[in-house]
């Protein structure tokens, strides 16, 4: 416990980053505890990591209501689960080297190596990415509840009271099915572990305890439910995803040797694999013949060394799910996956040392466990910074176009949006079928003042995607941005057919009326953008100019103070509260708002002109001029503006 505390302390701090924001920061479920229904069975997309994983689901809940968005309470609920598996683990290795199959040669050291498998398996960095990236808890609670099913079984074996430890068992695994489909495994590998260190045989495995594989066969219902949910995971997994079964087993071949080999040469360890496929059996031969041996060879062990066809076997199963012949089309390789089968690659590694030094390898065993905690720790500082993250995922794989994206993204959020070009257009090379990053290249264009480039990658986006909402709603900006009135209220309007609760959609159509000439209307889907979001500042400043231009100017002064209030810095709310104060004769207040405007943005032309018109009125020429002539250098083609200060100067001679 001590040793995970120490790798996983840097840990705590870092940010949510990709999956974690739509499955933490945009799950409106999770913000309904009270309502456990809408909790267990969010009306969520079902590709999220949390779409059919109700337990996934209420421990984010339970993490909101203690601490809301606070990101240290949710890596330190990663780190609890973490822990206790790893408990859980060496209960599990400590008893299993006791049973009477392994008693004479291991039995006087199953204390220690049953320290030295947990610790090991606890410390190793290719667990980070189940522990320290939030919303891959769905692994770790997994495999938490995987140990506590088959940990159970373990303690009934010996238990004066047999049943309740077996009712805990089935408790365990009907809970885990909710966490995640590779549960699905849980109750063969028990039925394995039963016949190899218990009963001796399946029948009499089955005999003495038929009724409880009944129950724990029972859990596959409510899996199967769960699954039926998620329909394919949004479409993102199973057989009618873009992958197809033989592509994605090839694929499979290599991600297992790479598995394996980050066991035993944890580097480089990379956040994100990508989509990559392999098309071709030339192109993995020698990964495909090295993981049918492997297979081979655990089908013979079962027979005749059971132990080790065991070992092999947890590996394999386990790993079944999501890598053989069912596609994950969402991410063909995961570090993740190797969670729980990491453990019988320890589990040889230490009893190889054993066999190999005796007690002396549990020397050994702690200078390793050092070294991976390490290694772990270092590993967790790449977590602290969404760049850095995601830089480092470029860096190790170059062609997967999902990373340039997202860390264009994340430079783009930076505000560099030059610089996130080249990224985006690296990832529409990379993977010219995906539309996000079109639809990001267009937002990056739209901020460089390229409103005609930014429309054709928008549209492009959403030829690729036709529902795209948030693409329709930003073509209509640009769009707006080039003068084309009717057909960004049109984007507008097919973004609300999408999405008929969106603010910032409503917000945007009442802009697009107003300069259109229907203050009615304007004003309709202001006030309803205002409803949907009250503390949407943008939104209370189109109402405001939409009652302003119907002259319900006391209603408009009251959005844009409240429109100031939400967002200090907007320099526009602050120009057009000044109109609004000017209109109705209280000029001096109106003259603040003004100054207010200019020092948020010392090249607001229009507020320079409308505070020169309002000094002027005051006879205050000199300060009328001087403002005036800073509009007149900013727009120097307004020739009644020059007429205008020609006019000031002349009556401000003495």
């Amino acid at each position: 416990m001590l040793a995970g505390f120490a790798a996983y302390g840097n840990s705590l701090g870092g940010p949510f980053v990709f999956d974690d924001v739509p499955a933490i920061m945009g799950n409106p479920s999770i913000r309904q505890l009270g309502s456990l229904g809408a909790v267990l069975a969010p009306e969520l997309d079902g590709g999220l990591t949390v779409s059919g994983r109700p337990l996934v689901n209420l421990s984010l809940a339970l993490n909101h209501a203690l601490g809301g968005e606070a990101v240290r309470g949710y890596h330190l609920f990663n780190l609890l689960v973490h822990l206790l598996a790893g408990l859980t683990l060496f209960g599990i290795a400590r008893r299993t080297l006791q049973q009477r199959r392994l008693a004479p040669r291991f039995g006087a050291a199953a204390l220690p190596m049953g320290w030295a498998v947990a610790v090991i398996w606890l410390l190793h960095p290719l667990q980070t990415e189940s522990v320290t990236y939030v919303v891959q808890r769905a692994e770790s609670l997994m495999g938490l509840c995987y140990l506590l099913t088959l940990y159970a079984f373990v303690r009934s074996v010996d238990s004066a009271r047999p049943d309740a430890w077996l009712f805990l068992s089935f408790v365990a695994c009907l809970v885990g099915m909710a966490a995640k489909e590779v549960m699905v495994t849980a109750p063969l590998v028990v039925l394995l572990y039963d016949r190899t260190f218990v009963g001796g045989t399946f029948r009499e495995a089955w005999g003495r305890r038929g009724r409880y594989y009944l129950g724990l066969a029972g859990t596959w219902l409510l899996l199967a439910w769960l699954v039926a949910g998620t329909t394919g995971r949004g479409g993102t997994a199973g057989f009618g995803t873009v992958v197809g079964p033989w592509s994605y087993l090839l694929t499979q071949c290599q991600a297992i040797m790479h598995y394996l080999r980050l066991c035993l040469w944890p580097h480089p360890l990379v956040f994100d694999y990508g989509t990559a496929t392999v098309g071709r059996l030339g192109e993995v031969w020698p990964q495909a013949f090295l993981l049918v041996t492997l297979a081979a060879g655990t089908g013979v062990a079962l027979v005749r060394r059971p132990v080790w066809g065991f070992v092999g076997a947890w590996f394999f199963l386990i790993l079944a799910p999501s890598s053989s012949v069912v596609p994950v089309a969402s991410q063909t390789m995961a570090e993740h996956r190797m969670y729980l089968p990491l453990a019988a690659v320890v589990l040889v590694a230490v009893a190889g040392l054993h066999a190999w030094v005796g007690r002396r390898g549990l020397l050994v065993c702690g200078a390793l466990a050092v070294a991976l905690g390490a290694a772990t720790f270092w590993r967790n500082a790449d977590y602290h910074s969404e760049l850095v993250l995601w830089a480092d995922t470029v860096a190790k794989r170059p062609n997967n176009g999902r990373a340039h994206n997202n860390l264009g993204k994340v430079i783009f959020a930076a505000g560099r949006p030059a610089e996130a070009l080249a990224h985006y257009a690296e990832a529409i090379r990379l993977q010219p079928t995906a539309p996000e990053p079109h639809y990001n290249l267009g937002l990056a264009l739209a901020r460089l003042q390229r409103p005609a480039e930014s429309i054709a990658h928008y549209e492009e986006a959403l030829r690729l995607q036709p529902d795209y909402p948030d693409a329709q709603n930003n073509l209509g900006n640009a769009l707006l941005a080039v003068g084309r009135l009717a057909d960004a209220g049109n984007c507008y309007e097919i973004a609300l057919r999408s999405r008929p609760g969106w603010a910032e959609a409503h917000s945007n159509l009442a802009n697009v009326r107003l300069v259109q000439g229907l203050p009615a209307e304007a004003i309709r889907h202001g006030e309803e953008a205002v409803r949907l979001d009250p503390r949407f500042a943008e939104a209370r400043l189109n109402l405001g100019n939409a009652l302003a231009q119907a002259r319900r100017l006391p209603e408009a002064l009251g959005q844009y103070e409240e429109a100031l209030r939400l967002k200090p810095d907007d320099a526009d709310a602050a120009n057009n509260l000044g109109n609004v104060l000017a209109e109705l004769g209280r000029l001096p207040e109106a003259i603040t708002r003004y100054e207010q405007a200019l020092r948020l943005r010392p090249d607001y032309a229009d507020a320079h002109r409308n505070l020169a018109a309002v000094l002027a009125h005051l006879g205050r020429l000199p300060e009328a001029g001087t403002h005036l002539s800073a509009y007149v250098q900013l727009r120097p083609d307004d020739q009644a503006a020059r007429a205008e200060l020609a006019r000031l100067q002349t009556l401000a001679r003495p």
